[in-house]
């Protein structure tokens, strides 16, 4: 079950309020709308889904957030992307293997994303980097 592509189609990254004690990042991501789609792969056309997501990362108390939204197009056997789409607009569910490639595409390349907006607009890492202990104390790296 393949993810054969992924683009933005929105990013929008805001420092509302400067940094004062402690930041609550909140990471969330969600499947907005999914759709069959007719997928060019070589000279060939497969039945396909284009699947829009969102991504955001929230900074409290109000200090900023980063928005990402976009498409994935995801591969596999025509009728189980007709399944799939069936079940989508049925109940608004992805199979568990279709999730896990799914929203693990998304994770990969939106946090790289955030990660680059953060520092455009000089907001903290959305997600933990790495730390260097130097004698038993905690150095947090700054880059």
């Amino acid at each position: 079950m393949p993810v054969v592509g992924f683009g933005f189609s929105k990013i929008t990254a805001e420092k509302k309020n400067p940094i004062k004690g402690k930041v609550g990042i909140n990471n969330n991501v969600s499947i907005k709308s999914l759709e069959e789609a007719e997928l060019r792969v070589g000279k060939d056309k497969q039945k396909g889904l284009r699947i829009n997501f969102e991504f955001v990362s929230k900074y409290e108390p109000k200090i900023g957030e980063i928005k990402l939204t976009g498409d994935v197009l995801f591969l596999d056997d025509p009728k189980k992307i007709k399944d799939i789409a069936k079940d989508w607009k049925k109940n608004k569910k992805l199979p568990k293997e279709v999730t896990a490639s799914v929203m693990n595409s998304i994770l990969a390349k939106c946090h790289i994303q955030a990660l680059m907006e953060s520092q455009a607009v000089n907001l903290p890492s959305p997600i933990p980097l790495p730390r260097v202990k130097v004698g038993g104390e905690e150095k947090r790296y700054i880059g």
